[in-house]
């Protein structure tokens, strides 16, 4: 049936174009997505560093299923042997194999790590978002505890608290966490200053939203960039904390190992000519923290708002 003059041919609702939104851009979600990943993706360096997490992951959580070795019974007899087929990596003034100690240690150390920097982000969104969406007199309250956290040395901070609670894994994960939250507090409280005097929050509040189901709908799920970063960067001053308290004898007792007990363990050989208990701790610490920073950093590009609206 032929169309009368002058009106307009139905469409399918598929070939409809996306509303324009304010700014004359067309964005779809696909679209931020692949935006996201195209920026992530022309960072060489955190495309290197996603590999070497790849790497560490595999190499101390598959690799001791292929690489067998003794890491709880000590053998004397074989204390500080050089580099062979048999340990490639020699081994320890216990007799470890170091190879498979650095699988181990590996295993403590990024689980601190990460966990840490997970329980630091879980409650540092929680403290900030509160504060800035509160605002007022509970805002000045919370950020001065903040602040006076802040205003005692991290390391000095996590040795007392350390000293006090013990050196168990799960303590020293919460350790951890105890001095990381707050970078992660600022900064969101930071974006929820600003984003509580947004429009779609307004009309929230407008209709009789409550704050916990503002907050939680509609402040932290728009921080979540903001989160993302930060997390990444707290996984790696997790892993150098944790290297910082076993350097100094307060890490997780034997036979658990940690890259920084092997490395401080290590640095009593060095003047000895044992290079195998220094430089694979060290090297497998200086990496992993990179390739998080690294990380940290290309997300922060790709997530900032300027990019997405390009």
């Amino acid at each position: 049936m032929a169309v009368a003059s002058g009106e307009a041919e139905f469409q399918p609702p598929s070939l409809l174009p996306e509303p324009t939104p304010e700014g004359g851009e067309v964005t779809t979600v696909g679209g931020l997505g692949k935006l996201i990943l195209g920026v992530f993706v022309q960072n060489r360096l955190a495309v290197m560093a996603v590999g070497i997490i790849v790497f560490m992951v595999l190499f101390c959580w598959v690799g001791p299923l292929i690489y067998h070795t003794n890491q709880v019974n000590t053998n004397l007899g074989r204390v500080t042997l050089h580099p062979t087929l048999r340990h490639p990596l020699g081994t320890d003034d216990v007799g470890y194999d170091v190879l498979g100690r650095l699988m181990l240690g590996g295993q403590s150390s990024i689980e601190v790590g990460v966990a840490a920097a997970f329980l630091a982000s879980m409650w540092g969104t929680a403290w900030g978002a509160v504060s800035g969406y509160v605002g007022g007199w509970l805002d000045g309250i919370m950020m001065r505890i903040v602040d006076s956290i802040l205003a005692i040395p991290p390391l000095l901070l996590i040795l007392l608290l350390a000293s006090v609670f013990g050196s168990s894994l799960g303590i020293l994960i919460i350790v951890v966490a105890l001095v990381s939250w707050l970078a992660t507090a600022r900064l969101v409280r930071g974006d929820s200053l600003s984003l509580r005097v947004r429009d779609y929050v307004q009309a929230a509040k407008g209709v009789g939203g409550k704050g916990s189901r503002i907050i939680v709908r509609h402040i932290v799920p728009n921080v979540i960039g903001t989160i993302v970063v930060q997390t990444t960067f707290e996984v790696a001053n997790a892993i150098l904390l944790v290297a910082y308290l076993s350097y100094l004898g307060l890490g997780p007792p034997p036979p658990a190992a940690n890259w920084g007990g092997m490395l401080s363990n290590g640095l009593n050989y060095l003047y000895d000519g044992y290079w195998w208990l220094i430089y694979p701790a060290g090297i497998a610490i200086v990496l992993t923290v990179m390739a998080f920073n690294f990380i940290g950093d290309a997300l922060r590009d790709a997530l900032e708002v300027r990019l997405q609206e390009r």
